[in-house]
């Protein structure tokens, strides 16, 4: 499998931006389709953006126009740039990765076939 490292995140006022970044080792065929998904306390993983490595993307609605996702072909690794944050965008952020990517991935937290530990995002009034 593929081993997924994220770090940024934090905490931020309303208004502001983040950027979160994920690493990668490991089987590296399985990190195709890489993205990002959260999960705020009490609610279900939902997907947030994804990048193929043939440099397809793809967001949330909620999102768009928000963040912005990129990708490093050469390190094999992601990054999210989140500005306007949102009080509803907090939740622990997790970094995806799988062998097949479709403009569908991030509709199910089932797609991706391995994860890194976590991010805590934390937007405040």
């Amino acid at each position: 499998q593929a081993q997924l490292v994220e770090s940024g995140g934090g905490s931020v006022q309303a208004g502001g931006s983040l950027r979160l970044s994920c690493a990668t080792s490991g089987y590296t065929y399985r990190t195709y389709c890489m993205g990002w998904f959260r999960q705020a306390p009490g609610k279900e993983r939902e997907g947030v953006a994804m990048a193929a490595r043939d440099g397809r993307t793809a967001y949330a609605n909620s999102v768009k126009g928000r963040f912005t996702i990129s990708r490093d072909n050469a390190k094999n690794t992601i990054t999210l740039e989140m500005n306007d944050l949102k009080p509803e965008d907090t939740a622990i952020y997790y970094c995806a990765a799988g062998e097949v990517c479709g403009s569908t991935w991030i509709a199910s937290s089932d797609n991706p076939e391995d994860w890194g530990q976590g991010t805590q995002v934390t937007v405040y009034l």
